[in-house]
């Protein structure tokens, strides 16, 4: 809510006014500063800018950051290094276990591409630790040849991306590696929901069924084992239908009881809805209907009322989904 961000906001400046007194931070309430609105386009409260070089051009946004100790990181990361060098193990383990998560950018020399990319993208994901290095002895130790990325969870490398010069994008992996705070599949609830909406992936596929069916957990491990494919691509969601809070979210996707198992994949920007082909929730179908999306050819499902009887009876003709082609085309 605002009120919690409005706190860890006041809680970040307090700390910062010690380690970092030129970091200045103001509040601003927009009901009554109607010209400030327009002048920064603020849409969706609350709204956290950054403004660089007392300049008022092009403030940088400050997205999904909702703690003071975040806040804090997001902070220094803009205005001094976004990343620790680390020579030793001993300084790559102490950073890996600090945390439950670790970012570390292995590299064989600290000017190209790929580094400039690596640090950008540590400054947009506050949440963890980046290190990087280019330590013979730590590539050795662990296992690592070329340029990856490697992101560790408790301790353990879960992820490991090769960063090629020019092939990997600050985006790309600023959603790969976001997408490390959530689990594999994440349960849609009031609490989760603003969690996975905080993740910069615009493309989501929801899984609607009910946790307690005897098919439930062969149908899980199914969508877990194509969620790892697409990490970083496709947020995998579930959705409990025996959940009656999630009401709204069946209504949206106009989800009936007949229809579950049922999936669908949502994108963020254009709100186009996709509904799975087939009708089983095995691997097989779940990785085609994911891939023939990225790839532009799955099919727009628009969900449609019946066509009314009297549609046809007025001047002014009762269009839905399923008339609406045939008549206005």
């Amino acid at each position: 809510s605002s009120q919690n961000l409005s706190e860890e906001f006041a809680e970040a400046a307090r700390q910062l006014k010690k380690e970092a007194p030129r970091i200045q931070f103001g509040k601003i309430d927009v009901t009554h500063q109607h010209d400030l609105r327009k002048e920064f386009n603020i849409r969706e409260f609350p709204t956290v800018k950054f403004f660089v070089d007392g300049s008022r051009e092009d403030p940088i946004d400050c997205k999904g950051v909702r703690q003071a100790s975040t806040f804090i990181t997001w902070v220094k990361r803009r205005t001094g290094p976004s990343t620790v060098l680390i020579n030793s193990t001993d300084q790559a383990e102490a950073i890996i276990n600090a945390d439950d998560l670790a970012v570390i950018g292995f590299f064989k020399e600290l000017d190209n591409d790929s580094v400039e990319v690596f640090c950008e993208t540590a400054r947009d994901v506050p949440e963890m630790p980046f290190g990087m290095t280019v330590s013979k002895d730590v590539h050795a130790n662990y296992g690592i040849q070329k340029k990856t990325l490697v992101v560790f969870k408790k301790g353990k490398p879960v992820h490991n991306e090769v960063l090629e010069d020019g092939r990997k994008n600050k985006l790309d992996l600023t959603r790969l590696i976001k997408t490390f705070t959530l689990d594999l599949v994440t349960e849609y609830n009031l609490e989760t929901s603003v969690k996975i909406f905080d993740v910069p992936v615009e493309n989501h596929i929801l899984l609607f069924t009910p946790t307690n069916s005897e098919t439930f957990n062969e149908i899980y491990e199914n969508y877990k084992s194509a969620a790892a494919e697409f990490r970083g691509k496709i947020m995998f969601v579930l959705v409990d239908t025996k959940e009656t809070r999630n009401g709204r979210i069946f209504e949206y996707f106009r989800i009936r009881e007949v229809d579950v198992p049922a999936v669908r994949i949502l994108n963020l920007t254009s709100n186009a809805k996709y509904k799975m082909p087939a009708d089983e929730v095995t691997v097989k179908n779940l990785k085609e209907f994911c891939q023939s999306y990225l790839n532009g050819k799955a099919k727009l499902h628009l969900s449609s009322e019946e066509i009314p009887e009297d549609w046809d009876k007025t001047p002014v003709k009762v269009l839905v989904g399923k008339n609406f082609n045939r008549i206005v085309f």
